[in-house]
């Protein structure tokens, strides 16, 4: 997948706040194909965001979230120019990472 993670970062009076897009199909698996077969399940299913060598953020999805996830939320700390890391891996294995400076 090319691009697979859209990161935005930007720090404001001690607060630091992240939107993270990541593009994926998030196929439940439930559904079927023109030709009425069963689609197989594809998913992120671990989301971990690093600064540095601290964790802000792990999170576990599921097939319960929509095509090309958003994940947004704040910390305190970071600042103009520190680099945040994402890394996603899904239920077939595959990976998507990303980095971005704070604004």
């Amino acid at each position: 997948m090319a691009d697979p993670i859209r990161i935005r970062a930007k720090s404001n009076d001690g607060i630091t706040e992240v939107m993270l897009l990541m593009l994926h199909p998030m196929e439940t698996g439930l559904g079927v194909d023109a030709s009425g077969r069963g689609r197989r399940a594809h998913y992120i299913r671990d989301v971990e965001v690093n600064l540095g060598d601290r964790t802000l953020l792990r999170a576990r999805l599921s097939i319960a979230v929509s095509r090309d996830p958003l994940i947004a939320f704040r910390f305190k700390g970071g600042s103009k120019g520190d680099r945040i890391n994402v890394l996603w891996t899904d239920n077939l294995g595959e990976r998507g990472a990303g980095s971005a400076s704070i604004a």
